[in-house]
């Protein structure tokens, strides 16, 4: 038996339980979960949001830890490895999207914690092509978010067309953008924090960005104009309003990368767009592989996430501290 916390049903609190460890079937493997981070997203689990979601069920998508067990057919990754799964578990291999290699996108992809059970146990199983490997020496729960927020944002920026000494701009220093400054300054971007208030000012620069802006007393789109415009601005903060503000702080062939996800629609018009050949992208988190690049870039670089952790019986409380946004930055649970 082994300890797990599920959601019984939509809108139910978490229950710690006791049930059955689960075995691989071929293709896959069992990980014996060290951390797994809780994610603004694990909303969808407990609410019941997203399409098609059954009960009960284990939630968690930034999992890190050891395959302890190995199923049938299993060629590239073997028992005592030490792996992360993120957002992206799983994929068909046939879909128009996988063809083409792009499995991120693909039609019949699976969601860790959500098409299955997640990482909220002790132990879990996951498909071979959804594990990535973790550098060695790096801290389980620091690693965890970085299978989430850290592919997010990293993958992200490093398609999003800037070069080095490029003006990036950073809205939100949060879960996301703490680590997206992190990364803008590694990879040897103009790095401008975004934030509403002065209080993240300090944190921010600590971080590597090299200007802040305070949008509460300044005006964003004309004070990045002044510096230029941005060639990219990752939008981290879940905020519509704020984010069609900045659209026209965007420079010449800019682009607005969207990464908090927020329901409320945006006001932009194409005029703001036409001129300056400006572009608004969104962009999911990455497979497998973009997960382990994201490890070791970080390993290289010195990136780390702010954590804060809380054992598994304590899910509940660690959900309310995430949901309510009272962790510094990200939450991640840590097994016995």
């Amino acid at each position: 038996m082994m300890k797990a916390v599920q959601v019984q049903a939509k809108g139910q609190p978490f229950s710690v339980t006791e049930l059955p460890e689960p075995h691989p079937r071929a293709g896959e493997v069992r990980i014996r979960v060290l951390a797994c981070g809780i994610c603004h997203s694990d909303m969808f689990v407990r609410e019941g949001t997203f399409p098609g979601i059954s009960y009960p069920r284990i939630p968690g998508h930034e999992v890190v830890g050891d395959i302890d067990e190995v199923g049938d057919g299993v060629q590239e990754f073997r028992k005592g490895e030490r792996v992360g799964v993120g957002w992206h578990g799983g994929h068909c291999f046939t879909c128009p999207a996988c063809r083409a290699g792009d499995f991120i996108l693909c039609s019949r992809g699976r969601i860790t914690g959500i098409s299955g059970d997640g990482g909220y146990a002790q132990f879990m199983v996951a498909p071979e092509e959804a594990l990535a490997r973790v550098p060695g020496g790096m801290d389980p729960a620091q690693a965890a978010p970085l299978l989430c927020a850290g592919v997010t944002t990293y993958n992200s920026l490093r398609h999003a067309g800037a070069m080095p000494g490029d003006l990036v701009g950073v809205l939100g220093v949060g879960g996301l953008g703490h680590l997206a400054i992190q990364f803008a300054h590694k990879m040897g971007f103009r790095t401008v924090a975004l934030s509403s208030g002065p209080e993240k000012a300090e944190l921010a620069r600590s971080l590597g960005a090299h200007d802040t802006i305070d949008t509460s007393s300044q005006n964003p789109v004309e004070v990045l104009a002044k510096m230029g415009g941005a060639r990219v601005i990752l939008a981290t903060a879940p905020n519509s309003a704020a984010i069609s503000q900045l659209v026209d702080g965007l420079g010449q062939n800019g682009k607005m990368v969207l990464l908090g996800a927020d329901i409320e629609p945006m006001k932009v018009s194409p005029l703001q767009l036409i001129g300056g050949r400006k572009t608004l992208a969104g962009w999911p988190s990455g497979t497998a592989l973009d997960s382990e690049e994201t490890l070791n870039f970080a390993k290289l670089a010195g990136i780390r996430a702010m954590v804060e952790c809380y054992p598994l019986e304590k899910a509940e409380e660690a959900y309310r501290v995430m949901i309510e946004n009272r962790a510094r930055f990200r939450v991640v649970l840590t097994m016995n």
